[in-house]
């Protein structure tokens, strides 16, 4: 087993997972309401970029509330995937088979 070899591999695949993670703050999810009154933007690594209220939504604290709670919550979801989707692409492609490490990715 060729241990150089293998802790090399082990950087190079560190260094591509940080360049994922950079790369996915300039991957952009968008997300609305049904209506589409509440608009949202996030990054894949899930930090809100914008948000965009209707006018009509100012007059009902509750009614916008609820509007941001279930865009905001379906956004993450969404970035949550991509990002994960990204991360596990990368880890697996270049990741050494060592028995037991596959877990440190979960």
């Amino acid at each position: 087993m060729d241990l150089m070899g293998m802790m090399g591999k082990l950087k190079e695949t560190q260094q591509k997972i940080e360049d994922t993670k950079k790369r996915l703050d300039t991957v952009l999810i968008d997300e609305q309401s049904a209506d589409g009154l509440l608009k949202v933007t996030l990054t894949a690594n899930r930090k809100v970029k914008s948000i965009s209220i209707d006018d009509s939504l100012l007059e009902d604290k509750e009614q916008l509330e609820d509007y941001l709670v279930v865009t905001l919550n379906k956004a993450i979801e969404r970035a949550t995937s991509v990002n994960e989707q990204e991360l596990d692409a990368v880890a697996k492609m270049d990741m050494p088979m060592i028995p037991g490490m596959d877990n440190l990715f979960k």
